[in-house]
């Protein structure tokens, strides 16, 4: 399977819940993954969005339970969730009530024929060792950080490194750039829109995906988009 299954934000969707004001000055990169981690394990919220694809859309619902985030689909049913520890995730399938790790061996499988792989729902490169600072850039009017993370080995990835722009105000997810093993841009996806919930919290509204070829660009590319939640 090409490049074309990844880095999609159904993971952006997890990270993309405001958390605690970062530092602007010489900040510590592996402190601003931890916030962005430390965000998501404090939300208790349901959201229903949909994948777009040309004329194909998928629902989903997303429930967000303090560590544990689940993806819940529909015809068939499926059921998918993420577990946030303190120095890793763990991506699991639910089958008849019970929770079975997904193995690595399946990280490049699509989900549900989307242009979503198991890999991007698994948040792993937020746990990554290599983190260094390589500027800072506005996204939808938020200042970020861009945070260059990297792989301690390359056994259960396919990527050699993914960017990632975090909001300096919110540790929202604003952006992220995979990169494959020799470089080149794989997968890019990007928040177009957001949504206030009040109280200085914010979420995504609309997220574009887009998958590389060498030079050559996804014309057809896929969006992700979330409703107001349910409580």
């Amino acid at each position: 399977m090409g490049m074309k299954s990844h880095i999609a934000n159904l993971l952006a969707a997890l990270a993309l819940f405001a958390g605690p004001l970062l530092a602007e000055d010489a900040p510590d990169p592996h402190v601003i993954l931890k916030t962005v981690r430390i965000a998501q394990s404090e939300q208790n919220r349901t959201l229903n969005g949909e994948i777009r694809n040309g004329g194909k859309s998928l629902p989903f619902r997303l429930v967000c339970a303090g560590s544990v985030i689940r993806y819940e689909f529909t015809n068939p049913p499926q059921v998918l969730q993420v577990k946030l520890g303190d120095k890793d995730a763990r991506l699991e399938e639910v089958v008849d009530g019970k929770a079975a790790k997904v193995s690595p061996r399946r990280f490049d499988e699509r989900v549900r024929d989307t242009d979503i792989s198991y890999e991007d729902l698994s948040l792993c490169f937020l746990y990554w060792p290599n983190a260094t600072v390589q500027g800072e850039q506005t996204m939808l009017l938020q200042k970020c950080w861009i945070i260059r993370v990297q792989p301690g080995s390359r056994g259960d990835t396919q990527y050699g490194k993914v960017d990632l722009w975090i909001s300096k105000k919110t540790g929202a997810l604003m952006q992220a750039e995979a990169f494959d093993a020799a470089g080149k841009l794989a997968r890019r996806f990007k928040v177009m829109s957001g949504q206030s919930l009040g109280g200085g919290l914010w979420i995504l509204k609309e997220m574009r995906i887009e998958s590389f070829n060498g030079t050559s660009k996804d014309r057809n590319p896929t969006y992700l988009d979330i409703d107001k939640p349910e409580n």
